[in-house]
């Protein structure tokens, strides 16, 4: 993929590594300085297309295709009107024809087509829509600010678990760090054998364990799951606690065996796969079309099948014949 580049200035990344490519609502690109250069009385004209525009709106280019980023701009303007939610509409049909819609505008905005009667219907929408429009706006505002807050929340809860995690860490070093001091002291300058001076500070530090296991506060609550998304949709499945999916239980039935499949015939084996051809069997079987090729069908094995069920009841009329009991 070409390297990402200004084509104004024609600055890359690798003589600029803290090159920023801006967007606005044409999607055309253009870096950080440029933007700052042509648009320096706060509006302009795009380089590219001539469509004005204003500094104010210029955002850093997330996707690499600036069409894209084009694309997700002239989708997001546009849900913020087509809000709509499927108990709003009468039947399924009629929501999805409305999601069909959706998709229709976005895609004509993108690519310049129809532009004036796109817009049309997206007033005529608006107007025919009002209170819907308005009821969801304030719905999902309010969605949103439960969601920030939830995030919040779990944000300072795991900071706060951090901070704790780091506090009785260093509290740990700083223990071990005495022990160790008093553990050299103790042998440099105690008359004991350092045999049992080792034995006695193994002995302590057991017992600060179990006391320091005691004296543990329990664990905070692990944080509850959200079991819907932002819009009221709920998760199709719920993911346990510990983060993995259950370990479907295995059957206490016996293992399945293959045992190749052995057929008993009555009469002589059959032309093989190669035989069909050389003996010019398959010149009374119908050419498979090209569809039939992609389904994985061949004329062989249509001849095969009508050779195998012909041989199949040779021998036993033949026997039937020796002995008499023709019917």
């Amino acid at each position: 993929m070409d390297e990402q580049a200004c084509p104004r200035c024609k600055t890359t990344k690798y003589r600029n590594p803290s090159l920023k490519l801006m967007v606005n609502v044409c999607g055309h690109a253009l870096c950080d300085s440029c933007v700052d250069l042509l648009f320096l009385k706060g509006s302009g004209s795009c380089p590219d297309c001539g469509v004005p525009l204003r500094r104010s709106n210029f955002r850093v280019q997330i996707f690499e295709d600036p069409f894209v980023e084009k694309e997700m701009d002239i989708r997001r303007r546009v849900m913020r009107d087509y809000n709509l939610k499927e108990e709003d509409f009468a039947n399924l049909q009629d929501y999805n024809n409305y999601l069909e819609e959706v998709e229709r505008i976005v895609y004509n905005l993108t690519n310049n087509i129809e532009i004036v009667s796109t817009n049309q219907s997206i007033d005529r929408f608006k107007r025919e829509n009002k209170d819907l429009i308005a009821k969801n706006r304030i719905r999902s505002g309010r969605e949103e600010i439960i969601l920030e807050e939830l995030l919040e929340e779990e944000k300072l809860l795991v900071e706060s678990r951090k901070r704790a995690i780091a506090h009785e860490e260093m509290l740990e070093k700083k223990k071990k760090m005495r022990s160790k001091e008093a553990l050299i002291d103790e042998l440099m300058f105690s008359e004991q054998s350092a045999a049992s001076i080792v034995e006695t500070f193994k002995k302590r530090k057991l017992e600060e364990q179990e006391e320091l296991e005691r004296h543990r506060e329990p664990s905070p609550p692990p944080l509850v799951a959200a079991t819907q998304f932002s819009t009221g949709i709920k998760f199709s499945q719920r993911i346990p606690k510990d983060g993995f999916l259950p370990v479907p239980k295995a059957d206490d039935t016996p293992l399945f065996k293959y045992e190749p499949l052995v057929l008993t015939r009555n009469g002589p084996s059959a032309p093989t796969w190669e035989e069909v051809t050389e003996k010019k069997y398959i010149n009374h079987v119908r050419e498979s079309s090209v569809g039939e090729r992609a389904g994985g069908y061949l004329p062989q094995l249509a001849c095969l099948r009508a050779l195998e069920e012909a041989f199949d009841g040779l021998r036993t009329v033949a026997v039937a014949r020796w002995t008499g009991q023709v019917a």
